[in-house]
């Protein structure tokens, strides 16, 4: 379970903490556990600082601690503050991060039903994807998308299962497998009923809760060998 500690503390010397924190980062480099820091600043109150910090377990979090390099930091911190740092550890017991769900949505509903009003709920109107598979590789609007998609799903039974996600600002980059079996026609190519896979990663970039912008790699090669195309149609 992500452990998750919050430390409170006053400071008028933050440069000198920013300095601080930047020497243990480089002295603890391959020892400290923590997985994810953000330090905020209380706009009310310009002294008072927040430190974010989250450990994938609270076993970690202990071994982290337990660092010589961890107590020196720490001791060294007190010295910077104004009285003593606060500490507040938690348990994460909810953790959903709103970018990812809608990218979810792409790939877990939309892909599999070619739902309209799902691409509508998730897709901004004036989206522009990139795909170099696609006539226009820079293809724009919730039209073009559900175009693309109409094709595919017309010559597949398909599914896609998500092997990986990271999320970090408006981006969402998911790496995923693609499973399909051939029922439709493809490229000039009859139905074949073989089944075939490919690899992919998929950004997305969103804004004002829609998916603005999409990029698509996926090894469009290794696919048409398992279906008997030796080449891409002119």
């Amino acid at each position: 379970m992500t452990f998750v500690q919050i430390i409170d503390y006053k400071t008028s010397r933050q440069d000198d903490l920013n300095q601080l924190l930047d020497r243990y980062v480089s002295q603890s480099h391959g020892k400290r556990t923590v997985t994810h820091s953000i330090v905020g600043r209380d706009r009310a109150n310009e002294n008072h600082y927040v430190d974010v910090v989250e450990f994938p377990s609270y076993e970690e979090a202990m071994k982290n601690s337990q660092l010589p390099e961890t107590d020196t930091m720490f001791q060294e911190m007190v010295a910077l503050c104004d009285g003593m740092p606060s500490f507040t550890n938690l348990d994460v017991v909810r953790d959903e991060n709103l970018n990812k769900m809608l990218v979810d949505r792409m790939f877990d509903e939309l892909a599999t039903t070619g739902d309209r009003a799902v691409a509508e709920e998730i897709f901004a109107s004036d989206y522009v994807d990139h795909d170099i598979v696609q006539a226009d590789p820079n293809a724009q609007g919730i039209d073009s998308i559900m175009a693309d998609l109409t094709m595919w799903r017309s010559a597949f039974e398909m599914s896609f299962t998500k092997d990986q996600q990271i999320a970090e600002g408006d981006f969402v980059t998911t790496l995923w497998t693609w499973n399909a079996t051939h029922t439709g026609e493809f490229m000039g190519m009859a139905p074949t009923g073989k089944k075939v896979s490919a690899t992919g990663s998929t950004t997305f970039r969103c804004k004002d809760g829609k998916i603005a912008e999409g990029w698509w790699h996926y090894d469009v090669m290794g696919m048409m060998r398992q279906l008997g195309i030796t080449q891409m149609p002119a």
